[in-house]
């Protein structure tokens, strides 16, 4: 019985790990459309596209189109996702959609659902937005936003706020436009809140959602050498240490022949996340220089550190 017992955990074991290295096909795996749902009839623009995960897909396929696949007129969406939710705006009309698991080496038959949206006044509508994408961090001064089109809407007003749009009279931008997109040039480090709203010349439509995008062109402070001493005669493997800057999320190190700053080999410059880097190149006697430069989460970077040297005992 314990030989048994032994044997039926090594085989589970056994299938985990080929399951990490063997892809399992899915082809008959089925998706399971959630919304919206077959005959569905709605007087929202926009639409949430959600289906239940499949086991072992990578990404879904989703297509819609109008006002169905057997009498296609127009391809409205084709996307390749890793989630299984999308949201998308409409205009009035039939619909039909559908989706498919993939991995790398199957993929799963299409399963498809239809729906309508019928008319309504853009008072109950809400503008989509796409770029920058919510939470954005950037160290780019200039951006486009944009955002989706409202059936309805001839024109949108985008307010970009640095204070939550609490006083609308001092905000960042407040701008009507005729089309669905337009450029601005931040020059401040700041987390800007953006959102838009459609109008016609009867009726104005709900603000969108509330999107955030901060800007920041601050580099990190400049590293701090730890270890070892300028100039120290040191063996291998040689401990190269040094302090953490505060909004550092990584590091690089930089090792050369020369002073001149001539690279030691092709490894370098090495981007770590560690404050340390354990150098085991070179050969007794040779002497090695260093630098190290911070980098902050937005993609800014530091100066460099002092150049310091070391021989290797």
């Amino acid at each position: 019985m314990k030989a048994l017992f032994t044997f039926t955990i090594a085989l589970a074991i056994l299938l985990t790990g080929c399951k990490e290295f063997i892809e399992p096909s899915i082809e008959k795996r089925n998706v399971v459309l959630l919304a919206p749902t077959n005959g569905a009839e709605s007087s929202r623009y926009s639409q949430t596209f959600w289906w239940e995960p499949v086991e072992d897909a990578l990404k879904y396929r989703l297509q819609v189109v109008s006002p169905n696949f057997d009498q296609t007129l127009t391809l409205i969406l084709d996307t390749l996702l890793e989630t299984n939710r999308f949201n998308y705006t409409l205009d009035p009309g039939n619909y039909e959609w559908r989706v498919r698991g993939e991995n790398g080496s199957s993929q799963t038959h299409y399963f498809k659902s239809s729906f309508f949206i019928y008319a309504s006044s853009i008072k109950e509508q809400q503008v989509q937005l796409q770029l920058p994408g919510n939470n954005t961090l950037t160290n780019q001064a200039a951006h486009t936003f944009t955002w989706l089109k409202l059936f309805g809407a001839d024109k949108y007003i985008l307010q970009i706020d640095t204070n939550n749009f609490i006083d609308e009279s001092k905000l960042f931008l407040d701008k009507t436009l005729p089309g669905q997109e337009f450029a601005v040039t931040f020059e401040r480090d700041k987390l800007y809140k953006w959102r838009v709203k459609a109008k016609n010349d009867t009726a104005e439509s709900k603000w969108s959602v509330i999107q955030n995008i901060t800007y920041d062109k601050t580099p990190p402070a400049i590293v701090l050498l730890n270890a070892p001493a300028n100039n120290e005669l040191v063996a291998k493997p040689v401990n190269l240490r040094w302090n953490a800057t505060a909004t550092a999320t990584k590091y690089q190190l930089y090792a050369y022949k020369s002073e001149g700053r001539v690279l030691y080999s092709s490894k370098f410059p090495m981007t770590l996340t560690a404050t340390n880097y354990s150098f085991t190149e070179g050969v007794s006697g040779e002497k090695v220089y260093w630098e190290v430069r911070a980098i902050d989460e937005a993609g800014n970077t530091g100066a460099y550190s002092e150049l310091r040297s070391f021989v290797i005992q």
